[in-house]
């Protein structure tokens, strides 16, 4: 058993924290303040940032999972508020079933543009009556010859108004069967500007780096060819999208978490109250060594849900497996990165809780993935005792 990456994935980290530090970690306040920078979105293409899995041949660098929650880390670190985390974890694993799903003229028609950064690529399954219950949705999807007819409503749809704003759009999941339940459901790539969707934006928590919007659909026609895979599987497809997500969720929190722990006992090293510095008061310098040792265990953990998910590709003993250990990370990471973000912005102080020190926009952003982002933790747990109970 080998805990290290290899030669070759430890130079893509390296070069990419290099990459990150010089182009992205300095425009935080930016970030928060005024959205991911379209001069970075475009330039990051120069090192295949953006929907890494996807195929060499539509853009993409063919990637495995394991690197790209690599990367998933190392952009989490570099904007620790998670703002650029959603642009990059979307656009992988929904890239990813685009590829690997979709017809070879939907492909070629959107996923360059998504990796050279010129696009802007999401899903759209959430709806008001809820989000981790996918199999519940009601927005429906009419067959009118070369076009689907669909009318509904989204909510929390992540990168609305960046599709709108630089070109890109969502796959969306419809109902094409009512009476089927989740065997009744398909998936669309909608175009952003497409006649007949509006939408509203949502004032988050954190994360005010990227919007989220509600999506208003009006008998919106979308051709026939944007129906990725075949019909009534979509509900499949977003599993195994949602499934391979909450891998990069959980790197992407440890990687701020990471960013914002060593912010922290950068404080407590240097920090004097009482005539000594913070690190030598037990209190704080142990539960430091708490963090440290449950934000390792997260990553372990997290990189073996990411070697699963690969493995699983080719050998299918190992599916359920893998479907076990990323709900294990979505459980887990988001977590542990909220409770390293919180005591750090304890250990600050005042200091901690002013937007100066930029340390609670981290914990802002962590928030969305412990309040339910990529699926609510007690789906996470639903999921797990479901496969260890039997």
């Amino acid at each position: 058993m080998d805990f290290a990456l290899s030669q070759e994935e430890e130079i893509f980290r390296r070069n990419l924290r290099e990459f990150l530090g010089r182009s992205l970690r300095p425009r935080v306040g930016e970030i928060e303040e005024r959205g991911i920078p379209r001069d970075f979105v475009l330039g990051a293409s120069s090192v295949g940032l953006w929907a890494m899995p996807v195929s060499e041949e539509v853009g993409g660098q063919g990637a495995s999972w394991l690197e790209t929650a690599v990367a998933a880390e190392e952009v989490g670190r570099a904007d620790f508020t998670l703002a650029t985390a959603v642009m990059f974890l979307l656009e992988a694993s929904w890239g990813y079933v685009l590829d690997s799903r979709g017809s070879d003229e939907l492909r070629g028609a959107v996923l360059p543009k998504v990796t050279s950064g010129e696009w802007f690529l999401g899903v759209a399954s959430t709806e008001p009556q809820g989000g981790s219950d996918v199999a519940a949705i009601r927005t429906s999807a009419r067959r009118d010859g070369d076009h689907y007819s669909v009318t509904g409503q989204k909510m929390y749809i992540s990168g609305g108004m960046e599709a709108r704003s630089w070109g890109g759009g969502h796959l969306l999941l419809a109902k094409t069967d009512a009476s089927a339940g989740h065997r009744g459901i398909s998936m669309f790539y909608l175009p952003a500007s497409s006649p007949g969707l509006s939408m509203g934006p949502i004032r988050n928590m954190g994360r005010s780096g990227i919007s989220t919007v509600s999506m208003y659909l009006d008998d919106v026609a979308i051709p026939a060819g944007n129906l990725v895979g075949r019909e009534n599987e979509g509900f499949y497809y977003a599993m195994d999208g949602f499934n391979r997500a909450r891998v990069l969720v959980s790197a992407a929190c440890l990687g701020a978490a990471d960013a914002v722990l060593e912010i922290g006992l950068d404080h407590l090293r240097n920090r004097e109250a009482f005539g000594h510095r913070l690190r030598d008061f037990q209190s704080l310098s142990f539960e430091a060594a708490d963090l440290s040792t449950r934000l390792e265990m997260a990553k372990l953990l997290t990189y073996e849900a990411a070697w699963a998910v690969d493995r699983a590709a080719e050998d299918r003993s190992i599916a359920d497996r893998a479907i076990t250990l990323a709900a294990m990370a979505k459980l887990t990471g988001p977590q542990v990165a909220h409770d390293v973000m919180k005591s750090v912005i304890m250990w600050m102080g005042a200091l901690g809780y002013s937007r100066d020190a930029l340390v609670e926009a981290g914990f802002r952003g962590a928030m969305s993935y412990v309040a339910g982002a990529e699926g609510a933790l007690n789906v996470m747990r639903l999921i797990i005792s479901r496969r260890i109970l039997g």
